[in-house]
This record gives C-alpha cells, structure tokens and sequence, in this order.
C-alpha cells in the first residue's frame, strides 16, 4: 500500500470559498489530488480537467505534476476580463 500524504485543494468563487484537506496516495498528480478531494461535489460546474491550477500561487504547465506533503492545490476561475484591458480601462477612466 502507498504512503498516505496530505495536502489541501482550494477553490473560490465570488460569493462562496472552499478549503479541503485531503490524504492521498504518494505520487499523486494535481489532477487526481483535486478530485479525490471532492470539491467538485461543493462546486457543481467546476470541471477539473479543462481548469487552470497550481501550487501555492505557482501555476503548474501538467496536471500530472506530481504534489507533496502539504502543498496546497489550487484551482483557479478563468478570468473575466484580460489583465491588460482592465489596466487600459482603469488608466482611461482616471483622465
């Protein structure tokens, strides 16, 4: 049997955060590590397999990137609106 490692798997919209500790088997992927987590159960329409996610603020290029003991997996929301537009948009409105 595989070592048993814990880690965390966070995800947040607007009105409504989740945070859950998880033990998964050592070696596990980013990917697996979030849906043993069950978070998808909170968060009905999140789809794993197309987010966007990483490791303490770190995006990670592979969800098959392998976690460590106490990594926190997170899953990030795509993004409204493109950083730079929302720069020229608040830069337009301070002139």
């Amino acid at each position: 049997m595989a070592e048993q490692i814990s880690v965390e798997v966070a995800y947040a919209l607007p009105e409504k955060q989740k945070v859950m500790a998880v033990s998964v088997p050592e070696g596990c992927s980013v990917l697996e590590a979030a849906r043993l987590s069950g978070i998808v159960a909170e968060f009905p329409g999140l789809e794993l397999e197309t987010a966007k996610m990483g490791i303490f603020g770190k995006a990670v290029r592979n969800l098959d990137e392998v976690v460590r003991d106490g990594d926190r997996i997170e899953i990030y929301r795509p993004l409204l609106i493109d950083p730079k537009q929302a720069r020229a948009n608040r830069a337009a409105k301070g002139k």
